[in-house]
């Protein structure tokens, strides 16, 4: 493994997900090198920093209730199917209702966190992202103001070309972007300045069916998230910049203006 593959990796690394056999060639090639390995260690205080900063939130009380009421169908479920004569067989069919009642709940409770995962997981994926390079001061790999640098650097890491706009005139200058990753894929990754604000915007290939009529607009943890397609491209803007803002920078992106 070389460092370009090592630093790829990092990230899931630090988060602990990756395989047995890529972490361990990860460990034996950090352990050999000072620049994999200082990173590794400034992930690592990073998430220190982000579990101590970052607000956490509880499942919503829908998904409380809609929990709570399937154990209540589960436990009437086992004590309706019980039948008197046979004490023999009790702790059996007990046993066998009991794993049923938990095999229920189990597919209830996770395609209920399937259900509101769906929609909310992109969403929650930019804003770490968005928050961990902010708050590990690495906000960009190519640094220009130039869409003429920042397209070919992105497309030279890329197996996609994607498009590139400076909105310096409106306030809203391109200061570079980088490599991230969005839903296990790598993907583009626009930064521009508004004011005091950073906005990122990441940028992917819009897939089959994926697309959306009109810009969605969704808080979470204190930041604005856009999603909007356009350009034969999926965005997702993320800042704590106001709403109607971000909506607009990546409502023109997303148009090509």
């Amino acid at each position: 493994m070389n460092c370009h593959e090592a630093m790829a990796l990092l990230p899931t690394y630090s988060d602990g997900e990756l395989d047995a056999v890529q972490s361990a060639a990860m460990e034996k090639h950090v352990l050999g090198c000072a620049e994999c390995s200082a990173q590794r260690d400034a992930l690592t205080a990073l998430r220190g920093r982000i579990r101590s900063q970052v607000p956490y939130y509880t499942a919503p009380s829908s998904l409380q209730a809609r929990v709570r009421a399937a154990i209540a169908r589960g436990v009437q479920a086992e004590r309706a199917t019980q039948r008197p004569g046979r004490e023999r067989w009790r702790w059996l069919s007990a046993g066998a209702l009991a794993g049923s009642a938990v095999t229920v709940f189990a597919w209830f409770l996770g395609s209920a966190v399937l259900d509101w995962r769906v929609n909310t997981d992109l969403d929650a994926e930019v804003v770490a992202n968005h928050a961990r390079a902010t708050l590990g001061h690495r906000l960009t790999d190519v640094a220009s103001s130039d869409q003429h640098t920042v397209k070919p650097w992105l497309s030279s890491h890329l197996d996609y070309s994607p498009p590139v706009q400076d909105f310096a005139a409106d306030g809203a200058p391109l200061v570079g972007g980088r490599l991230d990753y969005l839903g296990g894929q790598a993907v583009a990754t626009l930064v521009y300045h508004y004011r005091e604000h950073v906005i990122d915007v990441f940028v992917r290939p819009l897939a089959d069916g994926a697309a959306v009529p009109t810009p969605k607009l969704t808080t979470l943890r204190g930041f604005n998230v856009v999603h909007a397609t356009g350009s034969g491209m999926e965005w997702w803007g993320v800042s704590d910049v106001s709403a109607d803002v971000l909506s607009s920078l990546v409502g023109r992106l997303a148009r090509g203006e």
